[in-house]
């Protein structure tokens, strides 16, 4: 059997320092806190921002700003007025209508130039949304 040597320890290299195991377990739960907490499950939205304005009679134009963290092939989009993962291939084609943006009682078309959608209530009442 070989022996094995060992090299010998270099002056300038420094040791960890000593603390106490409680220090470590401080240390260590506090970076598992900070990854749990800023981090989205995958495939889940949140809403970031929220800005409405009614400055305008029978006009209000909202913005809102989601955080996604979505699978591999999805792309943030809106699926039942909610911010969601849908399929890139949705986006990239602009069939907006595809990701099913409306609610459930209302009716969805794509604008002219593809720019967003229009979901038609039954009452009349029409929101439209344009994708930046």
């Amino acid at each position: 059997m070989a022996s094995v040597s060992r090299l010998p320890r270099r002056k300038d290299a420094s040791r960890w320092p000593r603390m106490s195991s409680t220090f470590w377990a401080v240390v260590l739960l506090t970076a598992l806190l900070v990854l749990y907490c800023g981090q989205l499950a995958a495939g889940t939205c949140e809403i970031v921002t929220l800005d409405k304005d009614s400055s305008q009679p029978r006009r209000t134009i909202a913005r809102q700003t989601a955080r996604c963290a979505c699978k591999k092939g999805q792309i943030a989009g809106t699926t039942r007025a909610r911010p969601a993962c849908v399929d890139a291939g949705i986006v990239r084609k602009r069939q907006w209508c595809e990701m099913v943006p409306c609610l459930e009682d209302e009716g969805c078309d794509l604008l002219v130039n593809k720019s967003g959608w229009t979901c038609t209530q039954p009452g009349g009442r029409v929101k439209t949304t344009t994708a930046l």
